[in-house]
């Protein structure tokens, strides 16, 4: 890490560790790909920019059948889940600004076209859940259930299979929600997306930690682009 900017890195990791699990779709294998960027010099830019512009270099080729081109995707996810403006995302990919725009519009008009999957959301606030649904099934994914408990959660999860899962963490007095994802996922292997206003909770460095984690209040892209890493990982859909 260089010493100079040794403070800036350490403020930015968090970004540079969510960027690189969304880029792989896993959490080990984004946190391996920041070791890695860690012990090389990065590009000559702001701290944040600099990992995110080495991780997006650093990434393993992903399958071209699974519907984006890897620089559509990593815009996406620059502009979407880190929220960049288009010029920085621009710059960490080494694109012009019309480049970048041509790009993300390209990634855009992609994304919509992706396959579908059933979605278990984890919600208990009625609005908040009503709002995910609505916004899952305008990408075109199909809600399978809505859980307000643990127990609920569990339950359906079980019975419905679902393709992915989105959760909050806090659910009232239904429980916890990553207790909730932590049984489902003993039982059964299924990605899973957090979505909560406090993502500073599940990105401490100890413990397990999720691959995806949205904050609270998203934006409909994000929410698009993190359910389509979620599900698809880098990789080809299965045939």
């Amino acid at each position: 890490m260089n010493a100079l900017n040794q403070t800036e890195l350490l403020r930015a990791l968090p970004y540079a560790r969510r960027f690189a699990r969304a880029v792989t779709g896993d959490r080990d294998s984004g946190d391996a790909l920041v070791a890695q960027v860690l012990g090389k010099p990065l590009p000559d830019l702001p701290a944040r920019l600099a990992l995110y512009a080495a991780i997006a270099q650093a990434a393993p080729p992903q399958a071209a059948s699974s519907g984006l081109p890897q620089l559509q995707r990593h815009i996406l996810l620059l502009t979407a889940l880190e929220d960049l403006p288009l010029s920085d995302a621009g710059r960490v990919l080494a694109l012009s600004d019309d480049e970048a725009a041509r790009e993300a519009e390209a990634a855009r008009a992609a994304l919509r076209a992706v396959a579908a999957t059933d979605i278990l959301v984890i919600e208990d606030e009625p609005i908040i859940a009503l709002d995910l649904k609505r916004l899952v099934e305008a990408c075109g994914h199909r809600v399978v259930g809505l859980a307000a408990s643990e127990a609920d959660a569990v339950r359906q999860a079980q019975a419905k299979r679902p393709g992915l899962i989105l959760a909050d963490i806090n659910l009232g007095r239904g429980g916890d929600g990553s207790v909730a994802v932590a049984q489902i996922q003993r039982a059964m292997t299924v990605p899973v997306i957090f979505v909560t206003a406090y993502p500073e909770r599940l990105l401490t460095a100890e413990g397990a930690e999720p691959a995806f984690v949205i904050s609270k209040p998203f934006e409909p892209l994000a929410l698009a682009i993190a359910t389509y890493q979620a599900v698809h990982g880098g990789r080809a859909p299965p045939v």
